[in-house]
């Protein structure tokens, strides 16, 4: 799949439809067979499928449940479709709840597949950058705390100020060719005191 927004290609890609078999999947499978997708259509289980090996997958999102799905609310591994044709506000809201990245209203056309999946792309892939980027600010803080910790400890354990016992820190960590939030973690795991293992 390109990584360029301009002119995407989605062929040699796949698509999974979770949708009962319409004319709306007939028309879903018109427009990807276009564009070069394979789509494969299944209701109301993917059974013998699995959500393995596509890179989309389209939901209906009037008749759809929760448990369809094996992975929690909003934490789709794949971009997802919603395809509404109800806009009732509980509906819509299970969409949303479900993290879709994109949607197509249905019935569904001659078009829009192309728009929805160059949306969806985008939206997912911002979406799981934010989500990284979330991941390393949370251990860098879990770091910091850790390396505070370390800091007070030593201050009690020798009986000297934060800056000597940090200046300990720092050379323990240069001895032993490791990182400083390695140190931490290692002197608080000694001690039973960490609170978690977020060491980079």
């Amino acid at each position: 799949m390109s990584d360029s927004f301009s002119t995407p290609s989605f062929e040699g890609t796949s698509a999974l439809i979770l949708h009962r078999a319409h004319s709306n999947t007939e028309a879903l499978a018109r427009q990807f067979a276009r564009i070069g997708v394979s789509a494969v259509t299944v209701w109301p289980e993917v059974e013998g499928h699995s959500f393995d090996g596509y890179d989309f997958l389209l939901f209906d999102a009037d008749m759809g449940y929760d448990e369809q799905f094996p992975w929690a609310a909003g934490e789709a591994p794949i971009p997802t479709i919603a395809l509404i044709g109800s806009e009732a506000p509980g509906r819509v809201t299970w969409a949303v709840s479900h993290g879709a990245d994109a949607q197509l209203l249905k019935p569904i056309g001659s078009s829009g597949v192309y728009a929805a999946l160059v949306i969806a792309t985008h939206a997912f892939r911002r979406r799981k950058a934010l989500e990284s980027r979330v991941g390393e600010l949370a251990a860098r803080l879990a770091n910091r705390e850790n390396l505070a910790e370390a800091t007070a400890l030593l201050m009690v354990r020798h009986g000297v100020s934060a800056g000597a016992a940090y200046a300990r820190l720092r050379r323990q960590a240069m001895e032993e060719r490791r990182s400083i939030d390695d140190i931490a973690l290692s002197i608080l795991n000694e001690t039973g005191t960490v609170k978690g293992s977020h060491g980079l």
